[in-house]
């Protein structure tokens, strides 16, 4: 049984305005992989002024000792089985910020929320002590549970899912591109490859560093959105040079309904 920490704040007005015609508001998403100690890390995240982090490998705030991480951790939902590496997400002071109570099946490991109107599933995909359904299997065996609860106009899949095509295997069908292809039919597409136009597979941009060694890229974080999310949306990643020193892990950075364009990739 995973522990699940929940702390819900205020009710504000960004995010998803709901009226008679629904319109998107500004809001910036970030994932990131902390490679833990995120109480030492927080500074760096701040500087990315999110409106939500989806964080994997972080402490859970409610069991911390370091008060001051406990604060900045505010309106929060954490998911794990152990206090000093789990999966957090965390919500600015006026985002509203909203627990699901969907049964993982102890599917490791998801956070299905609302936030801002918006059905939100941060991901951190493990092994799971699974030999056969470990990591992209986890992902796959939670879609056929709840893929329903995703089929929504404003929806995203974001986070860790340790997962990438070029690991396909020809025989199994809870492949990363099965995977890809459940969430397309129900509307999800990811963000890195609607904006590049590159193939799953053939990433241009890491997200990751095996060991943080720069000869041993890999990209395996991703956002999927739904049409309307996406449309309005841009993503980048951030630069391997200020981020390697603190985690092998580059941050997702997805600013819906952006301001002004900027360079996504470094």
């Amino acid at each position: 049984m995973h522990q699940i920490s929940l702390s819900i704040g205020s009710i504000g007005s960004n995010g998803l305005l709901l009226a008679e015609q629904e319109i998107i508001t500004q809001m910036r998403i970030v994932s990131w992989n902390c490679n833990g100690a995120l109480r030492k890390k927080r500074h760096l995240l701040d500087e990315l002024r999110a409106d939500i982090l989806v964080v994997q490998e972080c402490e859970n705030p409610e069991h911390t000792q370091d008060a001051d991480y406990k604060q900045w951790a505010g309106s929060h939902l954490w998911a794990g089985d152990n206090k000093n590496k789990g999966l957090g997400v965390f919500a600015k002071s006026g985002m509203r910020l909203e627990a699901l109570d969907l049964d993982t099946g102890g599917l490791q490991l998801f956070l299905p929320c609302m936030v801002n109107g918006i059905m939100f599933l941060a991901v951190w995909t493990k092994e799971a002590g699974s030999p056969t359904f470990k990591y992209i299997g986890q992902l796959y065996k939670w879609l056929q549970l709840h893929k329903a609860q995703l089929a929504q106009q404003r929806a995203i899949v974001i986070g860790d899912l340790n997962s990438n095509a070029c690991w396909d295997v020809w025989d199994r069908w809870w492949n990363h591109s099965d995977v890809v292809k459940e969430l397309a039919d129900i509307g999800l597409h990811s963000l890195y490859h609607a904006q590049t136009g590159l193939d799953q597979g053939s990433e241009a941009q890491p997200t990751f560093f095996l060991h943080r060694k720069l000869e041993k890229p890999y990209h395996i974080d991703y956002a999927f959105l739904s049409e309307m999310l996406k449309n309005s949306a841009q993503l980048s990643i951030g630069a391997t040079e200020l981020w390697i020193e603190h985690s092998d892990h580059l941050p997702l950075i997805v600013d819906i309904a952006p301001t002004q364009k900027t360079k996504p990739f470094n």
